[in-house]
């Protein structure tokens, strides 16, 4: 089993920024693709972004291309969302998940869910 555990979450403004951080645990998942997704209110939870476990392939939602950047470090076994430029459509609740499965298809199917952290960003 893993467990995954945001955080990072808040509120800021338009144009600011935020860096949501998900802590892995139980198991190491360099193996593992991770991923975000979020859930804004009244819609469906939508893919993010994604990053293989080697770091080499990573991708992202149309809307938040060029703004969002995920990484990260296989030492902490912890993954990173670093947003800016952020914008009120932002606006969800953020998800971290774990596929043990190539990146392309983390948006597709996955294994392990984390609780989820809020982000809101004002206008």
């Amino acid at each position: 089993q893993v467990q995954l555990v945001e955080s990072g979450g808040g509120l800021v403004q338009a144009g600011g920024s935020l860096r949501l951080s998900c802590a892995a645990s139980g198991r190491t998942v360099t193996t593992y693709a991770m991923g975000w997704f979020r859930q804004a209110p009244g819609k469906e939870r939508e893919f993010v972004a994604a990053i293989s476990g080697n770091r080499i392939f990573t991708y992202y939602e149309d809307s938040v291309k060029g703004r969002f950047t995920i990484s990260r470090d296989n030492a902490k076994n912890t993954v990173y969302l670093q947003m800016n430029s952020l914008k009120p459509e932002d606006t969800a609740v953020y998800y971290c998940a774990a596929a043990h499965q190539v990146a392309s298809r983390l948006r597709y199917e996955c294994d392990y869910w984390g609780q989820g952290t809020q982000v809101t960003v004002s206008s």
